[in-house]
């Protein structure tokens, strides 16, 4: 063989070792990993679209507020009662159905109206009756039975004793549960203290701004109330 022929001879056995490389390289390569490719399974509950948050279905029930507290009570009786005295002199009622009527203070509530502060006690328990009551300022607040001193917040004080009332084993209501009540936006009554049932009587206090200032004290039924009034 001549020079020509031994190179061509080599060319052609070098152009058949690439193209049995290329041939191998293909198979080791590229048709595994596309066979074993498999499609990411996604899920019907997916976040992807903003729109469907789950916090959106919250919205409207907190902009209508209907789960928002309701406002506690106050005295708004507008019922005008007799006229204010122009002295600081108690006031008494007596109590009637003694011995059939069994009542209790349930609540005690506050407010200010036009030219004088209501507080109003809450009564509801057995029998027909109607309560009685003794409201008149003390030099000091004090306990019945024992007699120890209460502090009242105020310059005067006014004392309430509503008579023909019972324990809650009587009346089968739940007495009110509250010890002090200190208002907003009152001018005459700065705080109300309310004790506890003893021997018939159900005692709270009153503390009065500045000084004795005339009062006025009536019922109201249906339900029955007993309102008292203090002038600003």
């Amino acid at each position: 063989m001549g020079r020509a022929g031994h190179r061509t001879a080599l060319m052609v056995a070098a152009c058949a070792a690439l193209l049995l490389a290329g041939c191998t390289g293909a198979q080791g390569t590229g048709g595994p990993e596309l066979s074993n490719t498999s499609p990411v399974p996604v899920s019907p509950d997916s976040d992807a679209d903003p729109t469907t948050s789950p916090s959106s279905g919250g919205s409207d029930e907190d902009e209508d507020g209907d789960d928002a507290p309701e406002p506690s009570a106050s005295a708004t009786e507008t019922e005008s009662g007799p006229a204010f005295p122009a002295d600081t002199k108690p006031d008494t009622a007596e109590p009637s159905g003694e011995g059939e009527t069994f009542l209790s203070v349930t609540d005690v509530r506050v407010a200010a109206h036009d030219g004088y502060d209501r507080v109003v006690f809450d009564l509801d328990g057995t029998g027909s009756g109607k309560p009685g009551w003794r409201v008149e300022y003390v030099d000091r607040a004090s306990d019945d039975g024992s007699g120890a001193g209460v502090e009242v917040d105020g310059d005067a004080i006014l004392r309430v004793s509503l008579s023909g009332t019972a324990t809650p084993m009587d009346s089968g209501v739940e007495e009110f549960s509250g010890d002090r009540i200190e208002p907003a936006g009152t001018e005459s009554v700065e705080e109300i203290v309310y004790r506890y049932w003893f021997e018939g009587y159900t005692t709270a206090f009153i503390g009065v701004d500045d000084a004795e200032r005339p009062f006025r004290v009536f019922l109201l039924e249906d339900p029955m109330r007993v309102v008292v009034d203090v002038r600003h």
